[in-house]
């Protein structure tokens, strides 16, 4: 359960629409810098219990962030903005070319005069380790897997000579917590790391370099040492000698090993992807840009962890990395990535809806320190798409549909109402919202019983605390399927994310509350990703849960119940249903009048009465509703066999002044059948469309020249758009751009080019938001075919730009309607 109170409206259930309270982007620290939540201890022995016993001496903890901009990173050796994650070098190691640390150079003595790690993109190297898209000129390595390098000699090697690689991370490192690796020349290292010899040719000794499958991730100094008859040399730490060292999905060793390659392809190096939204009727999807190639975002990842004081010994074990990641992109209890704000009031900070990608918001987290305003779902999980991709680990984004959100881990969904059936809101804390987005990803679970391997959940949406903070999973896919709640972590709450009841409670008349329905196929409808090379949308509900009302279906939610805290709910349920009901709302746009219709159908024998109330407000995403603003009552009169349909319409006028984010409505449909007592209950949600953005592309696109998109928009509403910002991003193509465009008026077609520099070839995605207080969840992407630069194979410079804030932008032409 969460620690503090639900105060963000719109985002916990039992909160009715009020004047909202726009969370802070900045938040204030604690007198001492430190978060006060989880009893004082400090995040990682609340996040895994087996890195929690530490002393003094344990300098690769590092100190928690000494203020909210984090001037106190963990590492103590990173500057937001910098190139690299740690550029600090041990003032003991490094400082002289010999052993006597007087600079003295003695004949014949080996001396290392310089290194080529062979780290540009289109060496062996960077294409071997599936690297070459990283925007990095520093070498970039996946574990597990070997590399070459060159080292330059001052004469020829000899078999008398002694040469050892070290590699470095962290603040103290030390051998036997890895992060102080040595491994001689011609004989196997610790832990799988060895050097052999490939060639020696005069004054240059080609070297193949083998790193553990188990190796700590992140970017590690690099020296040598030689010894020779004539005494011992050290080469000087070098920043363009760091080495990163990354996960490595294609290695049989590593434990994120994923044995497809199409998968790979997929989820570890596509730079963008679909996400889903909306409800299960009216699905509709998003183009975002992961962007985890693009220059800075890997120094950013790692900034993350060095953010929080992860031990740099555990940056080796992809279950605590993933659950440390599901933490910190989520600002709460650790001053991390992302503000979320459910409240509606985005002054002080982007709508979540108008983000287009991760790379803007990584790099301002990187470049200042500070949490970026604001986050919903759906970027919780882009941006930690993003952050593992780059990390190396195989990830996907996964929308649920119908997603429930249980306060009271009674793993059911309880909604209550008045003697009339009208919704309670004050008592309804458990809330279904109407999609909500996570993230799965690929590793086996060394920490779990056999047969819990492959994809698992990991959420950095805050919703509530495990072991007293803010983050959720990694948590075994297979052990959700089958209610195994017992499983760690935070199986119990996906577990009613996908799989509960919706329990439906009516107050009587001495006050007490009675089960007068079950839903039992209301949660977790579809659950959906998108599908592997292509841009349709797979449907992996089966992976989550057993086919609805089957044997195995009914025995997971039993199981899983048994362990909740009402292990008894499914006691006295209701009486016999002769009545059906089905809800419809025909599909409708922004701006336009609407209809919902009723459909009752009597399946007796005997004629039933039917007294039928419907209730409409608008709803957030998160199944948080507002006042009612319309309803209708209405007494049905059905013949043995017989239907009828009770329709509602609705005007635009009606609706604009209530609407919320994502243009969602609640119908709360219920009945009573006067001959048989039958309680007829329903929910239905339903969302207005918004408009999506024209791109076309003006002229082919090259690598280093420029080229123009037009982007085209219609306001479908009656009303002017003010303060109207458009978004662009796309990796390889273009930097994180914004566009203020001012008003467009009423229904007013709107068009504007941009020109754009293309760095990298190959098939890309450019993808732009509209945004403005009357309208948004507007947005279009187009695909870009970057030829390579006329006599180069490849090309990368910042000639995409730096991110553009504030730039005021002309239309080229307006139009009427």
């Amino acid at each position: 359960m969460m620690d503090g109170p639900r105060s963000d409206v719109g985002r916990w259930g039992g909160n009715p629409l009020q004047p909202p309270t726009t969370p802070s982007p900045e938040p204030e620290p604690e007198p001492d810098g430190r978060s006060r939540r989880g009893g004082g201890r400090s995040f990682w022995a609340r996040c895994c219990g087996c890195c929690s016993c530490r002393n003094a001496a344990d300098d690769d903890w590092g100190p928690e962030p000494s203020d909210s901009r984090g001037r106190g990173s963990s590492s103590g050796t990173r500057r937001p903005g910098s190139r690299g994650s740690d550029s600090r070098r041990p003032v003991s190691r490094g400082s002289g070319v010999n052993a006597a640390g007087d600079g003295t150079i003695r004949e014949g003595m080996l001396v290392v005069n310089g290194v080529d790690l062979l780290s540009s993109r289109s060496d062996q190297n960077r294409r071997e380790h599936h690297t070459d898209e990283y925007e990095y000129d520093e070498l970039i390595v996946r574990r597990g897997q070997p590399f070459h390098m060159l080292l330059l000699l001052s004469r020829t090697y000899e078999s008398s000579d002694r040469i050892t690689l070290e590699l470095l991370i962290g603040n103290n490192p030390e051998v036997g917590k890895g992060t102080h690796v040595i491994i001689p020349v011609g004989k196997g290292g610790s832990g799988g790391w060895k050097v052999q010899v490939v060639k020696a040719s005069g004054q240059n000794l080609n070297l193949r370099v083998h790193t553990s499958p188990n190796a700590i991730i992140g970017k590690f100094q690099f020296t040598v040492r030689t010894q020779s008859d004539a005494g011992e040399f050290q080469l000087p730490f070098d920043p363009r000698n760091e080495i990163y060292i990354l996960f490595n999905p294609w290695c049989p060793e590593d434990i994120v090993y994923v044995d497809h390659e199409d998968w790979r392809q997929e989820y570890v190096l596509n730079e963008s992807g679909r996400i889903y939204y909306g409800t299960e009727a009216q699905i509709g999807e998003r183009t975002w840009n992961y962007g985890q190639f693009d220059h800075g975002v890997l120094d950013a990842c790692l900034y993350i962890l060095d953010r929080r004081g992860m031990p740099y010994g555990g940056r080796g074990d992809p279950v605590n990395v993933s659950r440390v990641i599901s933490a910190m992109v989520n600002s709460l209890d650790d001053n991390g990535v992302l503000i979320g704000n459910w409240s509606g009031d985005y002054s002080r900070g982007t709508n979540p809806s108008a983000w287009v990608g991760s790379v803007e918001i990584l790099l301002s987290y990187l470049r200042t320190g500070y949490s970026v305003p604001y986050g919903q779902c759906w970027v919780f999980a882009g941006v930690t798409t993003t952050v593992l991709r780059s990390l190396g680990l195989a990830t996907r984004t996964v929308t649920n549909f119908n997603s429930a959100h249980d306060t009271d881990t009674s793993l059911t969904m309880d909604i209550y109402f008045d003697e009339n059936m009208k919704p309670l809101e004050h008592l309804n804390h458990d809330s279904v919202w109407n999609f909500h987005v996570w993230n799965d990803c690929w590793m086996k679970r060394p920490d779990l019983p056999s047969g819990f391997d492959g994809w698992q959940v990991v959420d950095a949406t805050p919703q509530e605390t495990s072991s007293g903070i803010f983050c959720c999973g990694p948590c075994s896919v297979e052990s959700i399927k089958n209610g195994l709640v017992y499983m760690k972590y935070d199986t119990p709450f996906i577990f009613a994310e996908v799989n509960s009841d919706k329990v439906y409670w009516q107050r009587q008349d001495d006050g007490s509350f009675k089960i007068v329905y079950v839903e039992e196929k209301a949660i977790g409808t579809l659950i959906v990703t998108k599908a592997i090379s292509s841009n349709m949308r797979e449907d992996i509900t089966y992976l989550y849960k057993h086919p609805e009302g089957s044997d195995a279906e009914r025995k997971a939610v039993e199981t899983a119940a048994a362990h909740g805290s009402k292990p008894n709910v499914y006691a006295n349920r209701g009486s016999a249903e002769d009545v059906a009901m089905q809800v419809e709302a025909q599909d409708a746009v922004m701006g336009q009048d609407l209809m919902v219709s009723v459909m009752l159908i009597n399946h007796s024998s005997s004629r039933r009465t039917v007294k039928l109330h419907l209730y409409l407000s608008v709803t957030f995403y998160t199944g948080v509703s507002g006042t009612i603003f319309k309803e209708t009552k209405k007494e049905v009169e059905l013949a043995p066999g017989a239907s009828d349909r009770v329709t509602m319409p609705v005007a635009y006028k009606e609706y604009r002044p209530h609407l919320v984010d994502q243009g969602a409505m609640l119908l709360n449909v219920s009945g009573h059948v006067k001959e048989s007592g039958q309680v007829l209950a329903k929910q239905h949600t339903f969302r207005l469309r918004t408009p999506d953005l024209s791109l076309t592309l003006l002229g082919a696109a090259v690598v280093g020249q420029e080229c123009e998109v037009q982007i085209v928009f219609k306001n479908p509403l009656p009303v002017t758009l003010t303060n109207v910002v458009f978004r662009l991003e796309g990796s390889g193509l273009q930097r994180p751009k914004i566009l203020n465009v001012g008003d467009i008026g009423g229904n007013e077609t709107v068009t504007l080019r941009q020109s754009f520099v293309p760095v990298r070839p190959g098939p890309r995605q450019l993808i732009a938001s509209l945004d403005s207080p009357q309208l948004s969840q507007v947005h279009g992407v187009i695909q870009v075919d970057v030829a390579p630069a006329p006599g180069d194979g490849g090309f990368f410079s910042d000639a995409g730009g730096d991110s553009h804030l504030g730039e005021t932008i002309p239309m080229a032409s307006r139009g009427g309607a």
